[in-house]
């Protein structure tokens, strides 16, 4: 087991009403000035929006309203929350919303507490924040595990660059998860959700690290525990235990708990970052389902042990040693299998990837072949190449 940092300072109130009790949990702060941060119309029409600023407002809690963030959240957007928090003298950052809200906020925070440099920058890995402002979160789609994570995705549209980049002020101070609010999430998001949650897992449980049976144990009840979750919030939107299970798995899905003693990258979200940041319109947990078995079918040969554990563990096959490949084969087809009953994509043409942009993704992915993907098999320029070729019409 390898040395790790365990650190989850978030603060997380979980259940039925417990959004509505963000107005005194914001109080203990003691903001001068709140920025509310939320997407599209779907806030306002089910009446959260209404129902967080009376919280705030039955607290004297002073607030700014920054509405439009989009599935993948983008810099220009942030661009705009930065000089509101800075003109309006906003020391909280409150985001309502799934994880792009949330990372929109973060960068937001991150942006405003550090003006004298680019924000930019940050996603460039050209510097770490060391300062941000305090912010919180109400979850309304289980998916990203944002709320949790220390990590910050956000698009630049003007480039089609997307970039992640993980720091300690990444982490919010709370996160408030009623299963009730994402009743309304609809099928194909729902879906989606259930890939990335289940990706933010799977991914770290074939990161290098051996040794490591509670992390893996912890990882695989995760993994099989949102994929039943996934299929009955599907069956029964308002399955209270299926949504609460679901949300529950978000979080500990991508708060490092499932890498304990293990190296960390999310090779497959590399890959899915560049499709979503030149396809904005691609939902990224459906961009994830389209790779992740055209990668599982190139790497496995370079740790058939781990993915027979894998292949017992989760899927709960009984291992041929004698043909050890055709167990994980299996494996990697049941996983298939499941993203086509959900109704996910399992092929990036299906997603309007042109097979012209390939090239292009790959030179994105490995920042114009000056980066390799790391991982039991090293992943270069061509087989990077190869395995969006793969996945495109698979």
């Amino acid at each position: 087991m390898l040395n790790f940092v365990y650190e989850t300072p978030t603060k997380v109130y979980f259940g039925k009403d417990e959004e509505l009790k963000v107005g005194k949990i914001v109080a203990e702060f003691a903001p001068q000035k709140v920025l509310l941060h939320y997407g599209g119309q779907s806030a306002k029409k089910s009446g959260l929006l209404d129902r967080v600023k009376s919280a705030l407002e039955k607290e004297n809690i002073q607030y700014v309203e920054l509405g439009g963030v989009v599935a993948n959240p983008e810099l220009s957007l942030v661009r705009k929350g930065i000089e509101i928090c800075l003109s309006e003298g906003v020391d909280f950052v409150l985001a309502v919303g799934g994880g792009s809200v949330l990372d929109s906020a973060k960068d937001i925070a991150n942006g405003a507490a550090n003006p004298e440099i680019d924000v930019w920058d940050f996603s460039l890995g050209k510097c770490v924040p060391e300062k941000t402002l305090k912010k919180g979160a109400i979850l309304t789609l289980a998916a990203a595990g944002s709320e949790m994570s220390n990590s910050c995705v956000i698009t630049n549209a003007d480039t089609g660059e997307k970039r992640g980049y993980g720091c300690t002020c990444n982490r919010m101070d709370f996160a408030i998860e009623n299963p009730e609010l994402t009743y309304t999430v609809s099928p194909y998001q729902t879906a989606c959700g259930a890939v990335d949650i289940a990706m933010h897992t799977i991914e770290r449980y074939f990161c290098e690290g051996e040794d490591t049976y509670l992390t893996d144990a912890l990882a695989e009840a995760v993994i099989k525990s949102v994929m039943k979750a996934g299929k009955d919030c599907l069956a029964d939107p308002y399955n209270y235990e299926a949504r609460a299970n679901m949300m529950w798995a978000s979080s500990l899905a991508h708060n490092g708990l499932t890498q304990c003693g293990r190296k960390f990258m999310l090779v497959v979200h590399q890959f899915e970052h560049e499709v979503s940041g030149m396809y904005p319109e691609v939902a990224h947990g459906a961009g994830l389902a389209a790779l992740w078995c055209s990668w599982a079918r190139y790497v496995y040969r370079a740790n058939t042990s781990r993915w027979l554990q894998y292949s017992a563990n989760v899927w709960n096959l009984d291992i041929d040693y004698e043909h050890p490949e055709k167990t994980i084969e299996t494996a990697i087809d049941m996983q298939e299998q499941y993203y086509k009953s959900i109704g996910m994509p399992t092929n990036l043409k299906s997603l309007g990837v042109k097979e012209e942009d390939l090239e292009i993704l790959t030179k994105n992915c490995t920042r114009n072949k000056t980066r390799n993907l790391p991982g039991y098999k090293t992943l270069e320029y061509e087989d990077i190449l190869n395995i969006y070729r793969m996945a495109y019409d698979a």
